[in-house]
């Protein structure tokens, strides 16, 4: 597939992503300039057959990976329903690190989302209680959120700290987003403001659930391709990715 570099497992890649309900190769989204799905596969894939050359994220505290997995789901406690899938799962000996990715979507329109009956059983813990106020304060319109999508990440978080509880392990949730400069399929330029607010809003939500059980760790696709620039092994996976997706923040 030419929306895969030439270098990276396809079967493998496209294998894991036809998993998941949205899957975007199926719908032909994922040959779009601006895919999301694309960017994913294409920097993460790199590290399916290899886990242990993932270095960790930047600023993640994180010991050798044993596994990374695209598209991932995480099932809440409970059977029936819709459950979470994160972009990728990356597991080490000690934590299950859970990513969603961001390209172009926290710079359009917001979707209305929300969260259903099901949310408010009892079954997330004593450690959770940041997640879930802040849950029932979207849900109250009393804290709201215009470029971030809030109410997904509390869904990841307790869908991952579902797996990782049943695993023994700790949980990092990272929100991995792109900073661009232009739409890539009209090259217009984006709002710098609608930029700076969705930092603004990172660090908000950051704020708010800082000391919970899942960990909350923002992450930007410049600072980590600039981590993997930076690797000897990883250097031209990071140039390839850079002249495929031009410069992400």
């Amino acid at each position: 597939m030419s929306s895969l570099m030439p270098h990276l497992p396809a079967d493998l890649i496209l294998a894991q992503l036809s998993r998941s309900p949205g899957n975007e190769v199926k719908s032909g989204k994922f040959d779009s300039a601006e895919s999301p799905s694309a960017l994913v596969a294409n920097g993460f894939g790199r590290f399916l057959e290899h886990p242990g050359d993932l270095p960790a994220l930047p600023g993640v505290p994180m010991g050798r990976v044993d596994s990374v997995e695209l598209e991932a789901e995480m099932r809440f406690p409970w059977s029936g329903g819709r459950h979470p899938w994160l972009d990728v799962a990356i597991t080490t000996a000690t934590t299950l690190i859970g990513v969603e990715s961001k390209r172009y979507e926290p710079f359009r329109p917001a979707k209305a989302t929300g969260f259903s009956e099901v949310y408010d059983r009892p079954v997330w813990g004593p450690n959770m209680g940041r997640y879930t106020r802040l849950m029932h304060d979207l849900v109250a319109g009393t804290v709201v959120f215009q470029s971030l999508d809030a109410v997904q990440l509390v869904k990841h978080a307790l869908g991952l700290r579902t797996r990782a509880e049943k695993r023994g392990l700790g949980a990092v949730l990272v929100y991995l987003y792109a900073e661009p400069l232009h739409w890539a399929g009209s090259g217009k330029p984006l709002d710098k403001a609608r930029t700076a607010l969705h930092r603004r809003e990172v660090a908000q939500f950051a704020g708010l659930v800082r000391g919970d059980q899942v960990a909350f760790a923002p992450v930007t696709w410049a600072d980590l391709v600039a981590q993997w620039a930076r690797t000897p092994a990883l250097a031209p996976h990071a140039a390839a990715l850079t002249d495929r997706f031009g410069v992400l923040g």
